[in-house]
């Protein structure tokens, strides 16, 4: 993790002077745009990745003229950079990382990297959960309301790519807590936190206080003119805020109690939105996304849009219309009375607890994947109330066996999304919903979330 006093050492190379050589490590999205970027700016680009790089991004490095170079990190050609951009996916314990830390060169993210060639203004958007819905919803609310505005970070094309080839006003970055670690002179105008929960703490020495800090980041540089919007019924969050101190205006959001400036739910179970420039309401029976996790993602974005001063009809219109997104309790088929949804993002234990919490039918729960370390005893009383068995979907279900065995009558172990999704199928009855939220990464059996939630659609669509 990078301390504070790491990050007032970073220095950055003139632009692109005199050819300086930067260094990329990962070829993937992100990799790929900071690279484009790169060579654009003026700089010795060289792109190294210890995996495989995937067939298009090979194809786009070659097309631009970008050395590269995949399976290996080649010490001599990375370390004579003055500075590194790395992918959020390579931990700072990676052998690179620590001989490029010992010889002081500096290593950030994509993002840094590209916010340096911007002037647009940035909507800043992180938490456990929620995070890509809350971005995509914001994006689309601003988007209907005419702004010239990118959705980038977690999301859709790199953020280095669009700042090379577009020219927008504002973007709606989704920044994971990896992105934040290599963030230090980026600022972030209007930043949202939506929820802290444990996640990821192999990265973080297994402490949660290191977890929490690496959120708090986004919050980092803000001066009076910004704003962080908050949710106020997060315990992790409202503790973290005690803590801490805050150049940006602050606006919270709440279910349980009455904020002004900010928002909250009224007794006639209206969202009602408060901020210097104005006032909104809205009934939660008409927003798009529904269950009580979706009204703090509509919250957080219907704050953004008050404090950009959008028309209230547009907003209205806006969160009444959006569609869900891909991978997120997405509904996939309704075979012989049974629902089928696909959860496949939900890699953590919060967001299924947040998918469960949603369910209004019996369900065939499919878990499992590659354990961060899971705590599953959050998800028992909804386990208890809601599931009738559970379809393992793993090459390890051994923790999930442990935690579930005296809950549920039925477990059953599977290896393949076809074989999940025909399991149960088979163990629902009509009127039962089947869900894909594993809890679990996904890379021992697929290669990443979108392709295990691609392949139990399509199995899905077979039965």
């Amino acid at each position: 993790m990078n301390t504070q006093s790491e990050q007032a050492n970073q220095k950055h190379p003139l632009q692109g002077a005199g050819g300086a050589r930067i260094v990329i490590l990962g070829a993937g999205e992100s990799g790929a745009g900071a690279a484009y970027l790169g060579k654009q700016q003026g700089f010795d680009v060289f792109v190294s990745d210890f995996g495989a790089i995937a067939d298009n991004y090979k194809k786009q490095l070659e097309e631009w003229g970008i050395p590269f170079e995949e399976k290996q990190h080649t010490e001599e050609l990375i370390l004579n950079a003055v500075e590194v951009i790395k992918s959020p996916g390579i931990p700072d314990k990676a052998p690179i990382i620590k001989k490029l830390k010992e010889k002081g060169i500096p290593v950030i993210s994509e993002i840094e990297f590209a916010g340096r060639y911007t002037d647009a203004k940035i909507i800043g958007i992180t938490g456990s959960n929620g995070k890509t819905t809350t971005s995509s919803l914001t994006y689309h609310i601003l988007h209907e309301a005419g702004v010239n505005v990118g959705l980038a970070g977690n999301i859709g094309k790199s953020f280095a790519y669009q700042v090379a080839t577009e020219k927008f006003e504002w973007y709606v970055l989704e920044l994971s807590s990896f992105m934040l670690d290599d963030m230090f002179n980026f600022k972030v105008d209007i930043a949202v936190l939506l929820n802290i929960t444990p996640d990821h703490l192999d990265r973080y020495d297994y402490r949660m206080e290191n977890y929490v800090a690496s959120k708090f980041r986004i919050t980092q540089n803000q001066t009076a003119g910004d704003y962080f919007i908050y949710c106020a019924d997060d315990p992790e969050t409202a503790a973290g805020i005690k803590e801490r101190t805050f150049g940006a205006q602050l606006l919270p959001f709440s279910i349980q109690q009455k904020f002004e400036p900010g928002a909250y739910l009224d007794e006639n179970k209206n969202i009602v939105i408060n901020t210097k420039q104005a006032h909104f309401t809205m009934s939660i029976q008409d927003l798009a996304l529904q269950g009580k996790h979706n009204i703090y993602n509509s919250m957080a974005s219907g704050i953004v849009a008050k404090v950009l001063e959008l028309r209230n009809e547009t907003m209205r219109e806006s969160m009444g219309n959006f569609k869900a997104i891909e991978h997120r309790l997405e509904f996939v088929a309704n075979i012989s009375g049974i629902r089928f949804i696909n959860d496949s993002k939900a890699t953590n234990v919060n967001s299924t607890w947040y998918a469960l919490e949603s369910m209004t039918s019996e369900v065939v729960l499919i878990l499992g994947g590659v354990d961060k370390g899971n705590d599953y005893s959050m998800l028992n009383d909804l386990v208890k109330q809601k599931v009738k068995a559970i379809v393992c979907l793993g090459k390890d279900n051994r923790r999930i066996h442990e935690a579930f065995d005296d809950l549920v009558e039925l477990i059953v172990n599977t290896s393949s999304a076809q074989e999940a999704a025909q399991v149960a199928y088979h163990l629902a009855t009509k009127g039962d919903t089947v869900l894909l939220s594993p809890a679990c990464a996904s890379f021992d059996l697929f290669k990443n979330y979108e392709d295990r939630g691609r392949q139990f659609k399509a199995a899905v669509r077979e039965l």
